[in-house]
C-alpha cells in the first residue's frame, strides 16, 4: 500500500486503483480498507479511480496514542485528498466512515466533492440523551469498551454475528467473512480502536449534516443491529438537504459485504445520475 504523511507525522496507508472519476471509501470500526474489496473491484472495473484508506490506528496506518478523534480523521482525509490533488470526488462512508465523510464536508467544505454516500452510517449521533431519546444508552458503549479492553480478539469474533446478521435465518454465515473481519480488527492498534468507540458513539454530526451541499445518498438496512435505522439514517435524511434515502428490507449492518451486488448497483446508479 502507498502512504501519505500527515501533519503530526503519522502515516496514512491507502489503496489507489484504476483511472477516471475518483471514489474514496471510508471504512467502519474496527476494520480497514480491506472491507471495501467488493466495491474497489467493481468500481475499478466500471472505469473509476478507487481509493480506500486505513484510518489512523486501523489497518496498515500508524498506530497513534493521540489524535484518534473525528476531527483528526477528517483532517487526515483532507490531507489525502489534497496531497493527491483530487477533485470531483465521490465520498462513500460506511458506519464510522459515514461520520468521517460528514465531518470532512462540515469542516472542509465540498469544493473537491461532487457527491456523498452514507451507508449504515452513525450520524447524526448514536448516544441516547435528552435531545436524542431514541439513541443507545451509554451502558452499551461502556460494554464495548470493556470487551475491547479485556479480550478484543474474542469480541471481534463475536461481533461478526450481529454485524452481518448471521443470527438471522435469511443469512448464511461465512467463515471467510468472519475471519476477514477478525483479521482486519486485529491489525489495528488497541489504543486507537478503544478511543474510536467514543467517536462513533458520542460525536454529534448534526451541524455537519446540515452543511452537506452536494447530492447525497443515504443507504441503510432496516434490520441493522449495530446502527439502528430509526435513530440514524431516518434522521440524517431530514438534516441533509434533498438527500435520497434508500432503506433495504432485511439488510444488516455489513450489507456492503453480504449484499455487495445490490449495494454496488445502486451506488453506480446514483453516481452516474
Amino acid at each position: 500500500m502507498k502512504t501519505i504523511q500527515v501533519k503530526d507525522g503519522s502515516k496514512i496507508a491507502y489503496k489507489d486503483f484504476g483511472k477516471g472519476q475518483t471514489i474514496i471509501f471510508s471504512h467502519g470500526w474496527p476494520l480497514s480498507s480491506d472491507a471495501w474489496d467488493a466495491q474497489m473491484l467493481f468500481f475499478g472495473q466500471q472505469g473509476f479511480r478507487v481509493i480506500a484508506h486505513d484510518r489512523r490506528s486501523h489497518g496498515n496506518s500508524s498506530q497513534t496514542w493521540e489524535g484518534n478523534d473525528m476531527d483528526t480523521y477528517a483532517e487526515d482525509l483532507s490531507s489525502l485528498i489534497e496531497q493527491l490533488d483530487l477533485n470531483d470526488v465521490v465520498l462513500v462512508g460506511h458506519s464510522t466512515g459515514g461520520g468521517e465523510v460528514a465531518r470532512y464536508i462540515g469542516t472542509h467544505g465540498s469544493a473537491r466533492v461532487s457527491k456523498a454516500v452514507l451507508i449504515g452510517a452513525v450520524p447524526p449521533v448514536m448516544l441516547q440523551s435528552e435531545k436524542n431519546p431514541g439513541g443507545l444508552p451509554m451502558a452499551v458503549f461502556d460494554g464495548i469498551r470493556a470487551a475491547v479492553e479485556k479480550d478484543r480478539s474474542q469480541f471481534y469474533k463475536d461481533l461478526t454475528t450481529p454485524f452481518f446478521n448471521y443470527n438471522r435465518s435469511s443469512e448464511t454465515p461465512s467463515d471467510g467473512v468472519r475471519e476477514s473481519f477478525w483479521l482486519q480488527g486485529m491489525k489495528g492498534g488497541i489504543k486507537g480502536q478503544y478511543d474510536c468507540i467514543k467517536q462513533f458513539s458520542e460525536v454529534d454530526f448534526t451541524d455537519d449534516l446540515k452543511k452537506i451541499d452536494v447530492p447525497t445518498l443515504i443507504m441503510h438496512g432496516d434490520d441493522d443491529q449495530i446502527v439502528p435505522l430509526a435513530d440514524s439514517a431516518i434522521l440524517s435524511a431530514q438534516l441533509v438537504k434533498d438527500a435520497q434515502l434508500k432503506v433495504y428490507a432485511g439488510f444488516g449492518h455489513g450489507m456492503t459485504i453480504t449484499q455487495a451486488g445490490t449495494i454496488n448497483e445502486d451506488l453506480l446508479r446514483f453516481i452516474e445520475e
